[in-house]
């Protein structure tokens, strides 16, 4: 596994697209949300800001690059000969995952310490933690499920668009709007109990037994995701 992530690790410096996509573009919205924390924060609150901040990353930099990677390595056929080797099939995409996920584990984790510096540290960062695991667990998931319908990494352009714009969506639905109404809708979208559970999480005032209960629709769509992916990934190009 250590082998496979260290030559997609590789891959993911030489490619310039890849770069841009997963890191600078990603890095850079961030930034800008942690400049103009104030504005933001008078829209909706620091809690909604640390949630757009981790959905931009978490939609863009590990699920759009995910679905993209393991698109282009089943094209290549590169799949199909890690599967002759003794790599098993969880430690092959566990290894070309894996690289990814650091990726954005470092950036979200860098891009809350500055929002936290320049606006003050969140109320509970166990929490913050807990949900920050669960939101990242649910991404890979579902990169998972929509690479199996992603033919190319071309085509990983128009497949990752519904679930990357749903829950960057859903998180800014969540976080202005907070969820007096229809709660139970916004709690079982894609991404809205996750961004519940931050903004609990950063800007304080809630049980947090009663947070912890919001992890049940984010972790229902990891195994969601989980389900699809096990029924329509594929190894090798279709014919």
């Amino acid at each position: 596994m250590l082998s496979i992530a260290a030559s997609e690790l590789i891959q993911i410096f030489r490619n310039r697209l890849v770069l841009v996509t997963s890191l600078i573009i990603p890095v850079a919205v961030c930034l800008f949300f942690v400049r103009q924390h104030e504005t933001f924060a008078d829209i909706g609150s620091l809690g909604y800001i640390a949630a757009v901040v981790m959905f931009t990353i978490a939609a863009f930099g590990l699920y759009a690059t995910a679905v993209t990677t393991l698109a282009s390595r089943r094209q290549n056929l590169f799949l199909k000969r890690l599967r002759s080797t003794a790599a098993s099939d969880t430690g092959i995409l566990a290894g070309l995952l894996l690289p990814v996920t650091v990726i954005a584990v470092v950036q979200v984790t860098a891009i809350l310490i500055a929002l936290a510096v320049v606006a003050g540290k969140p109320a509970n960062i166990a929490l913050l933690v807990v949900a920050t695991v669960a939101t990242l667990a649910m991404m890979i998931g579902l990169a998972l499920a929509t690479a199996g319908l992603t033919n190319s990494p071309e085509h990983a352009q128009v497949t990752t668009l519904p679930v990357t714009l749903g829950v960057i969506f859903v998180a800014t639905w969540v976080g202005i709007t907070g969820t007096a109404d229809l709660a139970w809708l916004k709690r079982l979208l894609p991404g809205g109990a996750a961004t519940e559970l931050t903004m609990n999480a950063w800007n304080g005032g809630v049980a947090v037994t009663e947070s912890l209960a919001l992890l049940a629709p984010t972790l229902a769509w990891v195994a969601i995701a989980v389900a699809l992916a096990n029924r329509l990934f594929r190894w090798e190009p279709r014919r």
